[in-house]
């Protein structure tokens, strides 16, 4: 019996899947877009016979827009040499996640509860190339590292190499901020209600005295251009970023899994606040101001 031809049909309804791989690897909504659109210009440059060989387009492309991914994260440091201020990831409405597939052996896996949170991303973008998508389509989209060997040209046992490597920064990472979701709800709701009271004393306890806060404004809005360190000017920092702007409201929200805070400027998103917990404390406060990166807000 003759195989069925894929059809178009099938290759597009891949898009969704694609757009959620290419986001984690590169940390942009733009970006995975690009590199999704890349990836189906070159199916739709196939000749018929060639897509007609091709007897699972979903891996076909996923093999495709990664390695698009992982020249694109090759190009982006250098890229990001120019950027004004920190570049951070794009946080994103916990009803944008992706779904994952598992690998099958639970040693092979990110700790906990397998989320990908912002905490993870911005440890994901200290990764070389490499590892971050050897990572990615191995534990959280549960690729076999045959699958993803072809996308980084490198043997099977080099890519489990590089997404064991990944894997231990990232568990690491998660063993420095071990709060679970509801811890880091309770500690994201203190630092809301002592905002709300603009008092500083009240919220000096719930940071860590190291903590750092990054804003991202990518040169397009006011945003500090270094990371601010230590509780006190934090602290100082944070409030008054809210006391010079009081048409701003803040209100908390799931982003990427966890709660954090959306302010508002009558009514559009000015930025989003992702927070990494530690032992009760804020250990990071990431602030994306860059109107680029806040598209999936409006």
């Amino acid at each position: 019996m003759t195989e069925p031809v894929p059809s178009i049909g099938q290759a597009l309804e891949e898009r969704s899947r694609l757009l959620a791989t290419a986001f984690r690897l590169l940390g942009t909504t733009a970006e995975a877009e690009d590199a999704v659109q890349e990836g189906y210009a070159r199916w739709f440059r196939l000749s018929e016979q060639e897509q007609a060989e091709i007897r699972n387009p979903g891996a076909w492309l996923t093999t495709v827009v990664s390695r698009v991914c992982l020249d694109v994260l090759g190009s982006a440091r250098a890229r990001r040499e120019q950027y004004v201020g920190p570049w951070l990831p794009e946080p994103r409405p916990s009803s944008m996640l992706p779904s994952a597939s598992s690998p099958a052996d639970p040693a092979e896996r990110v700790t906990l509860d397998d989320e990908v949170t912002s905490a993870v991303m911005v440890v994901l973008d200290s990764l070389t190339p490499a590892e971050r998508v050897a990572f990615v389509l191995h534990d959280v989209f549960g690729l076999t590292f045959a699958e993803v060997a072809q996308v980084v040209g490198r043997t099977p046992q080099a890519c489990r190499t590089l997404a064991s490597a990944a894997r231990r920064d990232v568990r690491e990472r998660r063993k420095r901020e071990a709060a679970t979701p509801a811890d880091h709800h309770r500690v994201v709701e203190g630092f809301l209600a002592a905002c709300a009271t603009g008092d500083l004393l009240a919220l000096l306890p719930l940071l860590d005295p190291d903590v750092t806060v990054s804003s991202d404004g990518g040169g397009v809005v006011r945003a500090a251009r270094n990371a601010v360190h230590g509780a006190d000017r934090v602290g100082r920092f944070v409030l008054g970023l809210l006391a010079k702007d009081p048409s701003l409201t803040f209100d908390d929200e799931l982003v990427e899994g966890r709660t954090g805070l959306v302010l508002r400027r009558a009514g559009e998103v000015a930025a989003v606040v992702t927070f990494g917990i530690a032992a009760d404390t804020v250990k990071d406060i990431w602030i994306v101001l860059n109107p680029a990166k806040l598209t999936a807000w409006r």
